[in-house]
């Protein structure tokens, strides 16, 4: 989670396209700060962590439904949407068929705790389905899960361009280069999710993805947020990132994150 959490702190100051769109910049400045991002790829890590490996799909979707409501409670100026900050209020929310990147923004843990990639897909499903249960945003949730777990299981990227396009059906053909001229701040799925994927492709290593993915532009702390957490699983991120992560979040964030880093390891052997 750490590249998902670095992704979205270090986009923050970037977001409604107040950057250059260039990847040279100061990796953390004083508006590098934590948003719903963060929060809410938090709350999907602990809600994961907190079922057995069997449950089923409704103590699954129960589990994320008061995490989520948990953590955007706690923190309820973190930046969301109307919609979500609407929803967080319900007593009984119900999805409201949104196709907003908020779906693939908060599944990174889903893309670690599964043994296959069809688990992985089906938690990334539950993830999205309380909220985002438009196909876009259940879709945008299960592209980012997959391309996660095969990265943190040795696929190339070639091979997981291959899948993301054969299962999503994303394009995938331009690069950086021609996206980032006319690319504009928009919150779906379908316009950023395929754009921070490419921003992965291109990256040489952890920081330079999260590098390339600013320079792209648009709702910049969530589509750094999405490359980074696939970045992460692909290139590991080096020890001084993780500490910077730790030092800009809450203690409360911090336990989570390391409870989750522990289980990762037990999973993962």
């Amino acid at each position: 989670m750490y590249g998902a959490i670095l992704g979205d702190i270090i986009g923050s100051p970037f977001e409604f396209d107040r950057g250059n769109k260039t990847k040279e910049f100061k990796l953390f400045s004083p508006g590098c700060e934590f948003t719903d991002d963060t929060v809410m790829t938090i709350a999907v890590a602990e809600a994961l962590m907190n079922v057995e490996k069997d449950a089923d799909d409704e103590h699954i979707k129960e589990s994320i439904v008061k995490s989520l409501k948990y953590w955007g409670r706690k923190y309820p100026d973190a930046g969301y949407g109307a919609r979500f900050g609407m929803w967080l209020l319900l007593e009984n929310p119900e999805p409201y068929n949104s196709c907003g990147n908020g779906s693939a923004m908060r599944v990174a843990a889903a893309g670690w705790m599964a043994d296959t990639l069809e688990e992985t897909r089906r938690l990334a499903r539950l993830s999205a389905e309380v909220t985002h249960n438009h196909p876009e945003g259940i879709k945008g949730a299960e592209a980012t899960a997959s391309a996660i777990f095969m990265a943190r299981n040795g696929s190339a990227k070639e091979e997981i361009k291959r899948y993301i396009i054969e299962e999503f059906d994303y394009d995938l053909s331009r690069t950086c280069d021609e996206i980032r001229p006319t690319y504009y701040h928009t919150e779906l799925c379908q316009q950023t999710v395929p754009e921070a994927i490419t921003a992965f492709m291109e990256g040489s290593d952890f920081e330079d993805v999260i590098r390339t993915a600013v320079s792209l532009g648009g709702d910049c702390d969530t589509l750094t947020c999405i490359a980074g957490s696939i970045a992460e699983a692909y290139y590991g991120v080096p020890d001084e990132l993780k500490e910077e992560a730790k030092t800009r979040i809450e203690s409360d964030m911090r336990e989570v994150l390391e409870s989750f880093d522990d289980m990762r390891r037990l999973i993962n052997g």
